[in-house]
């Protein structure tokens, strides 16, 4: 994960939808969102994935169960109906971030400065 405080808080945050994505679409435990996250490019220590997959089960995100898989008892997580929505709302949100930040889809924002007299991008400060 990154040193810089702001990124870490930025991955956190992307981490938690990752974890919420896969736990919409399936029970997910531990090791096996490690796994994904990594796969992502995502560094990730236990001492960070288990309090976030405890934080949104405390939060009401996530719910968990135990079974026993080849002798070892292994914890799933499944995201609830709060888990769902709130992951539905995000999407909703990484569209429009992906459009202004990625695409450069930002006239709304240029528009909204025009209106209030503020300088755009072409005109000088």
């Amino acid at each position: 994960m990154a040193e810089d405080p702001i990124t870490r808080h930025f991955f956190n945050g992307f981490i938690r939808l990752h974890i919420l994505y896969h736990a919409v679409k399936e029970p997910v435990y531990g090791a096996e969102i490690t796994e994904e996250l990594v796969r992502h490019g995502y560094r990730v220590s236990q001492g960070t994935l288990y309090p976030t997959l405890h934080q949104l089960e405390d939060q009401g995100y996530l719910k968990s169960y135990s079974e026993v898989v080849r002798g070892r008892r292994r914890k799933y997580y499944r995201a609830t109906p709060a888990g769902q929505k709130v992951l539905a709302e995000a999407r909703t949100k990484l569209l429009e971030l992906v459009a202004e930040v990625i695409e450069d889809h930002d006239q709304p924002f240029q528009n909204l400065k025009q209106k209030r007299g503020k300088p755009g991008p072409d005109k000088p400060t």
